[in-house]
């Protein structure tokens, strides 16, 4: 039978089983066609937290993540359609536990039989994790204990990902390979590419940043506090390596992969979990003789989340909401002294947690259907929850038990109190948004938690709120340490802040429109950047592309004005009309328009390099006078 005759073959693995693959049947590729490794910390951070709660639940089944959909057409090559940001991820994960391994072997000795047990398990999956990431494993004999000599001739040139893809820097596509081959942290880090004119963490890729992110959150499980770091770090490697895993469906055509890739990200997955509550509640409702009392509000209900069309809330976020709200009020999240922050399944939760809440469908339908209301009241009359959601949407969980405190009658524009909730979130997760960690840090995740029991008690003020958060961010970050975060960034979220604090502070209107754009005020492209460069006084195109990036040199525009003058001189952008689509005048987003105003006597006006400084340094400050108060 010919390749191309070869039907689909589905297959269930576990992570060792499937990245094995690679050793039996020919070496992983990324095609020219796929995207550039991005996966960031949040997602590198929602692995890790799923894991962790699955390990806290002591579930008896597997954890499944998800499907991988492989090219065999050529031979001796694994061609990865879908799935190259999963694999990536799970062989840096892979590589950092290896080294955690090592360190625990290298530091622990004992004659304790609990302890020696336990190390002799660490060994095993040493072993376990040499073979996985090894090249041609079969033909050396790996020792159990780490010796760096053996380890470095059995990983040296490693190449477990031939990596393809045009939408990654060339100097980028050996950085997993590089990360994989080195026996140490310190190796690690000398060895991977370290990007010019960036500073701090931003002068890595992500392949590191995300490598660095898992080998600290191990090495803190092998410093466990109580001791018992290595029976931590087994637990965690014998979860990984054996009850995560992956459904791989393999083709030997590419067309045909490519069509399966397109069907299992529309129409082809299986149930959500809100399907499968929806179907227990009306069961319940059927035995109440209210199904169709139920159907319609379940239909009126899912008819306005549809309408909204905005990921806060999905069916599932909807639920999920209710799950953290009723959670809290049932103090199955602990106290304020000792949280609970392990979340259960949302299908676990109403199906087998928590039933009363599929005992009483048409009462739990009428309160999604009022938060769901607050929620479109929310977005349309308070322009800072569209900048919140731009940094991280664990907020909507919190917020939404503070939500539950009214009836959606109740919610008018510019209430006092709900922007004093809305800019307490703001400041916390701007923060996230700075620092080189996750959601899951106890600054982040275990305040929240602790909070959400204040936040669902009408009889705890607003202010007293406040207070605390004000309190949490003085006593945990340093004015100077965001300051440099802050002059390093160069995404986009902060733009978007600066626009509304900017607005806020003149006094002005801001509304984030649903088409905007962030604009370049020097453009990143175009014909005439070489002299664009030049005129902002940059002498390089290393320096360029660091400047080009920082906060200062970014504002928000209307998207359509955008794409005419994205590339324009900067005299070009502040001499004509937004009404021409060729201008910042008459803007509706008022740094726009201060550029206008500023520069409208110049006969040449120029943006420089100390124009960009400028802008970013009062940008820094603005920030960090609303972080801090």
């Amino acid at each position: 039978m010919s390749q191309i005759q070869k039907e689909i073959e589905p297959k269930l693995m576990n992570i060792e089983a499937y990245l094995k693959l690679a050793q039996k049947q020919g070496d992983f590729a990324i095609p020219p066609f796929q995207r550039a490794y991005s996966w960031e910390i949040n997602q590198c951070d929602k692995l890790w937290q799923d894991v962790l709660d699955f390990i806290d639940n002591k579930r008896d089944e597997r954890y499944f993540f998800g499907t991988i959909i492989i090219n065999c057409a050529e031979d001796s090559k694994l061609e990865l359609i879908d799935g190259q940001q999963r694999t990536t991820t799970f062989l840096l994960l892979l590589k950092a536990l290896l080294l955690n391994i090592n360190y625990v072997l290298n530091n622990i000795q004992s004659d304790d039989e609990y302890m020696e047990k336990t190390l002799r398990g660490l060994r095993q999956n040493r072993t376990t994790l040499m073979s996985i990431i090894c090249t041609n494993p079969d033909s050396y004999c790996f020792s159990e204990n780490p010796n760096d000599l053996k380890d470095h001739d059995f990983m040296k040139d490693i190449a477990f990902i031939d990596n393809k893809s045009i939408n990654e820097p060339e100097e980028n596509r050996v950085e997993l390979n590089k990360i994989l081959s080195a026996i140490s942290y310190d190796e690690v880090k000398k060895n991977v590419r370290k990007i010019k004119y960036k500073k701090k963490e931003n002068k890595y890729t992500n392949f590191f940043k995300n490598f660095d992110f898992f080998y600290k959150k191990l090495l803190s499980l092998c410093r466990n506090p109580s001791g018992d770091g290595a029976a931590v770090l087994l637990q965690f490697s014998k979860t990984l390596l054996g009850k995560c895993e992956l459904i791989v469906i393999k083709s030997w055509m590419q067309e045909e992969a490519i069509a399966m890739f397109n069907s299992l990200n529309s129409d082809g997955l299986p149930l959500n979990d809100c399907d499968i509550i929806a179907a227990k509640l009306f069961a319940v409702a059927e035995n109440k003789g209210c199904s169709d009392e139920f159907g319609q509000k379940w239909q009126e209900l899912d008819q306005l989340i549809t309408s909204m069309d905005t990921n806060i809330l999905t069916m599932d976020s909807i639920l999920m909401q209710q799950m953290y709200y009723t959670r809290t009020k049932k103090e199955e999240t602990g106290t304020y002294e000792k949280p609970n922050i392990t979340t259960p399944g949302l299908r676990r939760y109403y199906t087998e947690i928590n039933k009363d809440l599929l005992s009483a469908p048409l009462e739990l339908c009428d309160g999604l259907i009022n938060l769901t209301m607050i929620w479109k009241k929310i977005l349309k009359d308070y322009p800072l929850m569209s900048v919140l959601l731009k940094f991280n949407e664990n907020s909507k969980f919190f917020l939404a038990s503070y939500f539950f405190r009214f009836k959606e009658a109740d919610i008018s524009p510019n209430m006092p109190e709900i922007i004093t909730i809305l800019e307490c979130f703001l400041r916390l997760f701007v923060i996230l948004e700075l620092v080189e960690t996750g959601y899951s840090n106890a600054n982040f995740k275990t305040f929240l938690f602790k909070e959400e029991i204040k936040l669902i008690d009408p009889e705890v003020d607003v202010s007293e709120i406040s207070v605390h958060f004000a309190k949490h961010i003085q006593s945990n970050w340093k004015r100077e340490d965001l300051e440099k975060a802050i002059n390093a960034y160069n995404k986009n979220s902060l733009v978007i802040l600066n626009e509304y604090l900017f607005a806020k502070e003149k006094g002005k209107v801001f509304k984030l429109e649903a088409n905007y754009e962030i604009e370049h005020i020097m453009p990143q492209s175009g014909r005439n950047l070489d002299l664009i460069r030049q005129d902002a006084g940059l002498d390089s195109k290393e320096e360029f592309e660091d400047f080009v990036n920082k906060l200062g040199n970014k504002i928000i525009l209307e998207r359509k004005i955008n794409e005419s003058v994205g590339n324009d001189w900067f005299r070009s952008k502040i001499n004509t009309t937004v009404r021409q689509k060729q201008g910042y005048k008459d803007s509706i987003y008022p740094i726009a328009t201060s550029l206008v105003e500023k520069y409208k006597n110049d006969e040449k006006p120029y943006w420089r390099k100390e124009d960009i400084e400028n802008a970013t340094s009062k940008a820094a400050d603005r920030i960090l006078k609303f972080i801090f108060g």
